[in-house]
């Protein structure tokens, strides 16, 4: 073994020796947001507004329990530790609404991609069964001139025979179905 194997190299950093606690993140992130949810309600603005309301009533009445005067210095300290949590929090809700959203808008692109295929595909289909509609028809007439023309060409070769023949109807059902009856 190489002395460079058994020491230490300074690039590498150590592993840490604390202990840190695991924290799930989609937990923190649904606690969050939830608080995030509250501060924009009416019941978050209502509660605030009377706590605000009492801590100014008992600071400016109450002369004995004056822990606040009139600057109300600890209350605006209060507001500004509220404001600094409040802004991370909002944050953190809308960073995660928005990849809900960048979630779904990919998951509606995907499922429109499939519906204009699968319009596509339908579309394509069926053109394919009006033309084949339409050569069935072409078939059925082109096919009843030939036997006609064949018909014809039998009578001009063996009159007598033209005669014991049945011809086929316009409608194109058998004739000889027609005399069996």
């Amino acid at each position: 073994m190489s002395k460079s194997a058994s020491r230490p190299r300074l690039y590498t950093p150590r592993g840490s020796r604390m202990v840190a606690p695991r924290v799930d993140a989609e937990a923190v992130g649904q606690f969050t947001e939830s608080i995030a949810r509250f501060f924009g309600t009416g019941t978050y603005l209502l509660l605030q507004s009377i706590l605000v309301l009492v801590w100014i009533a008992l600071n400016v009445s109450a002369v004995s329990l004056r822990w606040d005067p009139y600057p109300f210095i600890l209350l605006n300290l209060a507001f500004s530790t509220q404001a600094a949590y409040a802004a991370p929090l909002i944050l953190l809700a809308q960073n995660r609404q928005e990849n809900r959203d960048r979630v779904t808008v990919d998951e509606d692109r995907r499922r429109a991609e499939e519906t204009k295929a699968d319009t596509e595909y339908l579309a394509r289909e069926l053109a394919a069964l009006r033309l084949a509609i339409g050569d069935v028809a072409k078939t059925g007439e082109y096919l009843r001139r030939e036997l006609e023309d064949l018909r014809g060409l039998l009578e001009d070769r063996h009159p007598d025979r033209a005669n014991r023949a049945p011809a086929p109807s316009s409608d194109g059902s058998d004739a000889r179905a027609a005399k069996s009856t």
